[in-house]
């Protein structure tokens, strides 16, 4: 039986114009309408090699989505990335006109189709590239290649068009459904996003108070780097109000159309930091039901604000110099690069030269985060600036909570302006916040006990050392167990560590142990 008449024996060709449409125009994921157009195209058709060739978001790039039936029973799917110089491809995207051409034929094909030419062993004569378009856009290139000379005969050509339009439609109906639900996506991590920023508004000031030389200095650099898309580094101490320098950056430069993203490093078990900066697909993990883009995506086109960045994992550094350097990255659980263009302003109030040297932060993540170090003095060196900082926050405090408080007396401030202020302006600000509690009439009442400060805790010393080739992690799993999960008190494993209790449970936090599950 020839080969035509195989085809007519199955279905005449409006009958499989019909079939092959009503298959791919209900398809919306894209991997899904691959397939089922490889499926009914080989089993019309009978060719070997099916695939759907798109522009990438990178440039001079192509995706490519084959399906291959080398093995009959078991087609292979593959889904890659090339350069589109050079290409069969390219050559269509610019003709918007159908090429069919013999490969045995052509010593000049692309790395692309000579990888193609050799995988099937030599054997494939003929490719045939119809364009998909959708009105005058060209959104693709629907290719065929066949190992018998006599598929693409004119009949079969003429039918292979009507499909490709077909096709062109189904393709433009899954990338207006991948674009659709990307922003979906976006959206509602803006929300929860934003919805957290609301949240905490009420422990910030809105806007930077200060009229000292060291502030001024402060603004001063942060006049000058805002116009730029220089990386930042902001140090200082705890509580300095690195956060409002990091804003106040943001919305001097020319990407305020758009809303600071902020990730605390600190804040979030290693394990999950990975997740929430770069994201992650469906099935990536044990509990990633659904796919979720991570902060660097969402601040594409924006600022990111990474507060204690000292606190990042070295596991995870290489991955942030990466889009540093190239700004891309993949979620976890794709091969999919992701280009994004962020402006990355970082915050720590730990000493990285000193970590640098001590290995417990890369010195290439060092260099390309302190572009333009900013260093913001604690509120101890800058005591001219306390009287009209206690005065915003208790007028500000004040009418948050319905009180009429009206003035602060000249005694008070000269208490507060005088104090060391180990916690700087957040401490500053709490402790107004329960003098402004506490006071009764229109006048801040404010006492010594009110802003007695505790002694501070010494550390003991260590009494156990990591053993070798144990890691800060290892080392704490190993003590909690000798102590039963024991954190505190003379036996505790802050003791035998040498930390204080606190500090060993912000380590644990940040390391992601968990005592419970070691008992």
């Amino acid at each position: 039986m020839s080969t035509m008449s195989c085809y007519a024996g199955k279905r005449d060709n409006f009958r499989i114009l019909v079939a092959i449409t009503n298959a791919v125009l209900s398809r919306l994921d894209m991997d899904e309408l691959v397939s089922e157009v490889a499926k009914e195209i080989h089993y019309y058709f009978d060719i070997d090699d099916i695939s759907i060739v798109l522009r990438s978001h990178r440039k001079n790039k192509l995706n490519i989505y084959s399906t291959h039936y080398l093995d009959k029973q078991h087609p292979a799917h593959e889904q890659s990335e090339v350069d589109e110089a050079g290409t069969l491809t390219e050559r269509v995207f610019k003709s918007k006109e159908m090429l069919l051409i013999n490969l045995h034929e052509r010593d000049d094909l692309a790395p692309y189709e000579r990888m193609l030419f050799n995988t099937w062993g030599n054997q494939i004569q003929t490719l045939c590239l119809l364009p998909l378009m959708s009105g005058d856009t060209m959104l693709g290139v629907l290719k065929l290649a066949q190992c018998e000379e006599k598929v693409f005969t004119t009949t079969n050509l003429n039918l292979l068009r009507q499909i490709a339009e077909r096709v062109a439609i189904a393709v433009d109906n899954a990338l207006a459904y991948q674009e659709i639900h990307r922003l979906k996506e976006r959206l509602v991590d803006e929300n929860l996003a934003l919805t957290e920023q609301l949240n905490n508004v009420d422990s910030e000031f809105g806007e930077i108070i200060g009229r000292s030389e060291a502030m001024y200095s402060v603004l001063k650099q942060v006049e000058m780097v805002a116009q730029s898309d220089s990386t930042v580094l902001i140090l200082g101490e705890t509580g300095t109000g690195k956060e409002l320098i990091a804003r106040a950056i943001h919305n001097l430069s020319g990407r305020n159309n758009r809303r600071m993203v902020k990730m605390n490093c600190a804040a979030m078990p290693a394990g999950l930091l990975e997740s929430d900066l770069f994201g992650h697909e469906r099935g990536a993990f044990t509990g990633a039901s659904a796919q979720r883009i991570g902060r660097f995506e969402l601040a594409d086109k924006s600022s990111l604000f990474l507060d204690e960045v000292g606190d990042m994992p070295l596991e995870l550094q290489p991955k942030l110099l990466r889009v540093l350097q190239e700004q891309e990255f993949e979620r976890l659980g794709s091969n999919k690069i992701i280009q994004t263009d962020v402006r990355l302003i970082a915050a720590t109030n730990r000493d990285l030269k000193k970590m640098v040297a001590d290995r417990e932060f890369r010195s290439d993540l060092y260099y390309r985060l302190n572009v333009f170090p900013i260093h913001l003095p604690p509120l101890r060196e800058r005591p001219e600036d306390i009287p009209l900082l206690a005065k915003a926050f208790t007028f500000k405090i004040a009418r948050r909570l319905g009180r009429n408080i009206d003035s602060i007396p000249a005694e008070t401030l000269r208490i507060l302006s005088n104090m060391e202020w180990p916690g700087n302006v957040r401490e500053l600000e709490n402790v107004i916040e329960r003098a402004v509690l506490l006071t009764r009439g229109n006048v801040l009442q404010l006492s010594l006990p009110d802003i007695a400060l505790p002694e501070p805790e010494t550390p003991p010393a260590a009494t156990v050392v990591a053993q070798e080739g144990e890691d800060e992690y290892q080392l704490i799993v190993r003590v909690l167990k000798e102590t039963n999960g024991v954190v505190a008190g003379p036996k505790g494993a802050a003791q035998r560590l040498g930390l204080k209790r606190t500090t060993l449970l912000s380590r644990m936090k940040r390391l992601g142990i968990d005592k419970s599950a070691l008992i």
